[in-house]
């Protein structure tokens, strides 16, 4: 046995062990391509040796990490590693697979696999190993030198090597003080981020790497969000010049930078559809600032742009109030006051949402069980009644009528719905305060929430519904933006965001809706109220086919976005029109993720290995009305695939419209499907848009293809997979 000497010191009860050993080496053993049959072997070495007390207990700590996130990088490697109290003292195991196994990494499969162990509570020793690790694996030749070693004391020698040099170019001031990680790592959550956090300065790296944070988010938290992230993350896993890591603001949730790391990072990189949460934190950071569909067409450029900014002269930057302050490169000057004010909105429609799906949802369940004149009755009951006092028929007037009607259902079941239907029913009062409300916070911050909100209560009180809030929320937001670039003397700074902008700029919005634009907003409101109806008697159908297209045309673009606001502000009004246009949006949001799928199935030889994976992902996004789904086919090929999804989507919509289909919920597609309103219209418009969609596309597919294999004189080739 070869022990190499100046191993490195990783802490612990017996830091001067060395790591590895050839004894923890598995080189070409012929393993199949199994991930379980890799792991389980490199554990059984790690008792063998005597470097671990039980295999079962270390595979099951190994396999809990494992389900946390995948450890596969780009390049053919993997580097699973844990705490575990299999182990007394940091431990090092690897594998080189002649038949290469899945560990998780998106271009696919290893056939380096680094197991790296560390006792239950010795702190981050295995993050310090895996940072240097990854660090010297991003180099083509260190990793060919692994690959074309001879001996398992070739790869213990090549290992050690790096790690001592960490230890080395390090030094103890170092390593109390740097956090960098591993440059090009992969998305990082959890260990991994904790990574960035703990690892020590490392290999002097042969290209300066430069710290980049990033904030990526959309008005709908749902696709756009993380499909940035991972593009920007799998772009930097790629490259050795770049350390980023990603803050995504998404709607289930999101692992905030921490402050260390935004303090560290010499550049920002924001690819949002809506207002970036809590900007002040990212204050005096050179900043690259995009809308999210360029973090996921345009990675690289980011990260270019990102690069150079954090060494330019007068960078585009941060400001303390979350403004950015000009530079001299245009390509990162600020983004003008149209598109802030457009992301304003994005986030005041994205914040509206919830209330709109908890509304909704709810006084869907209230129909469902208390009937469906509930919303006739549901006052009394709630107000005179009780769990233990249960309501009879209760009888009510309708407007415009003396004649009185009576319930058809009493007892439990109408005070139960009583209860649902009054709750959605306060939800949904809230619609056009929180658009306001949050449209004006995107703009001014903190300040601008409380005229917002006011200015959003007097649209609804002067009856200029969702159009009115879209006016009160800018005004209230540019209002509370203009009273705090106002330098107040330091006696009155400690007033300003707490009484006078909020008295100020809900003086200055209440006077304008009151005085000006209240009585004119209503007037265009009530007129779009009336075309809708108008629409939706005469012809339903024509209306349907505009809001499919739409919805079909970008796919979570500008377009769709458009009309999905028009739809969902539409719900404040609760008429039958506006049910029916939600119904339609959401059905023909549908149909791009479900035709592809379908296609891809049906002819799976038409499309590639990547775009046949996306299809069957594809079934679930569909049916839950993610549309962005079908974004990688549509990027892969807008001219064949664009087309092919309107024709579809415009079906589905007009089909829907016709058969009347009505949601009360601005989302969830056929999960909510049996709250609608005559919810087999809305299935059938889906069903038949998705068979147009797929057949269209597939039609176009064979047909450009055969043509394109005549031009270049080979009619007989087949159609490119």
């Amino acid at each position: 046995m070869t022990t190499p000497t100046n191993t490195p010191d990783t802490g612990g009860p017996d830091a001067g062990r060395p790591l590895l050993i050839p004894e923890l080496v598995s080189l070409d053993a012929g393993l199949p391509a199994d991930k379980d049959v890799v792991l389980t072997t490199l554990a059984d070495l790690q008792v063998s040796a005597g470097r671990a007390s039980d295999a079962t207990v270390l595979l099951g700590d190994i396999h809990a990490r494992e389900a946390q996130a995948a450890t596969g990088l780009p390049g053919g490697i993997a580097i699973p590693h844990c705490r575990t109290t299999a182990v007394d003292a940091p431990s090092l195991g690897v594998a080189r697979l002649s038949n290469p196994t899945d560990l998780g990494a998106d271009d696919g499969p290893a056939d380096l696999v680094f197991m790296i162990l560390a006792p239950a509570g010795a702190g981050r020793e295995h993050l310090k190993i895996l940072s240097t690790l990854a660090r010297s694996l991003v180099k083509k030749d260190y990793v060919e030198a692994l690959r074309s070693a001879s001996s398992e004391d070739e790869i213990v020698a090549l290992v050690t090597e790096k790690l001592n040099a960490r230890k080395k170019k390090a030094g103890p001031s170092a390593a109390a003080s740097s956090t960098g990680t591993a440059a090009g790592s992969t998305g990082r959550t959890g260990d991994d981020a904790d990574a960035a956090d703990a690892a020590d300065a490392g290999e002097a790296p042969t290209k300066k790497v430069t710290k980049i944070v990033g904030v990526t988010s959309c008005p709908t938290g749902i696709a756009h969000t993380y499909m940035a992230a991972d593009a920007l993350t799998n772009a930097a896993a790629k490259r050795d010049d770049v350390d980023l890591v990603i803050e995504t603001q998404g709607s289930s949730g999101n692992e905030k930078l921490t402050a260390r790391q935004i303090a560290e990072a010499d550049a920002v990189i924001f690819a949002h559809g809506v207002a970036v949460r809590d900007i002040a934190r990212f204050a005096g950071k050179p900043v690259v600032d995009v809308p999210v569909k360029k973090g996921i067409s345009d990675p690289d450029e980011l990260l270019d742009r990102a690069v150079a900014a954090s060494t330019a002269e007068n960078p585009s930057r941060v400001t303390a109030s979350g403004d950015e302050e000009a530079g001299d490169d245009t390509e990162q000057s600020p983004v003008g006051w149209g598109i802030r004010i457009q992301q304003a909105v994005m986030t005041g429609v994205s914040y509206m949402v919830p209330f709109v799906a908890a509304g909704g949802l709810l006084m869907a369940l209230g129909f469902l069980l208390g009937g469906y004149n509930v919303s006739n009755v549901w006052e009394t009951a709630v107000k005179d009644y009780s769990l233990w006092n249960l309501p009879g028929h209760l009888s009510y007037e309708m407007d415009g009528s003396t004649e009185a009607f009576t319930s058809d259902r009493s007892g439990m079941l109408l005070y139960l719905g009583a209860v649902l239907f009054g709750g959605g029913t306060t939800a949904m009062g809230f619609l056009v305060p929180a658009l306001s409300g949050y449209t004006a916070y995107a703009l001014a911050g903190r300040p601008g929430i409380v005229p917002g909100f006011v200015g959003g209560a007097i649209s609804v009180t002067v009856g200029a519904g969702f159009i009115g809030g879209l006016i009160t929320g800018v005004i209230a937001g540019l209002a509370a933006l203009w009273i705090q670039s106002y330098k107040a003397p330091r006696w009155l700074a400690s007033m300003m965001p707490v009484v006078i902008i909020p008295l100020v700029a809900t003086l200055i919005t209440a006077a304008s809706m009151f005085l000006v634009l209240g009585r004119p907003l209503a007037a265009v409101m009530e007129g779009l109220q009336n075309w809708l109806t108008s629409m939706s008697d005469g012809t339903p159908w024509l209306l349907g086919i505009v809001l499919g297209l739409m919805m079909c045309f970008d796919l979570g673009g500008p377009v769709n976005k458009a009309a999905y606001l028009f739809a969902t502000a539409g719900l404040s009004t609760g008429d039958d029109a506006a049910l029916k246009i939600m119904a339609a949006v959401i059905a023909a949001g549908m149909v791009p993720p479900l035709a592809l799928a379908l296609a891809t199935a049906v002819r799976p030889h038409m499309w590639t290995r990547e775009e046949r994976e996306n299809g069957k992902a594809s079934w679930l996004l569909g049916a839950s009305f993610i549309s962005e789904g079908a974004i990688p086919f549509a990027a892969a090929d807008p001219l064949r695939i664009i087309p092919s999804m309107m024709v579809g989507g415009a079906v589905t919509g007009a089909l829907s419209m016709q058969f009347g289909a009505m949601s009360r919920a601005p989302h969830g597609g056929f999960w909510v499907a049996p709250l609608m309103d005559n919810a087999w219209g809305f299935v059938i418009a889906v069903i038949a848009g998705t068979l147009v969609s797929a057949v269209t596309v597939l039609v176009v597919k064979q047909v450009t293809a055969r043509k394109d294999a005549t031009k270049s004189g080979d009619a007989t080739s087949p159609v490119p997979a």
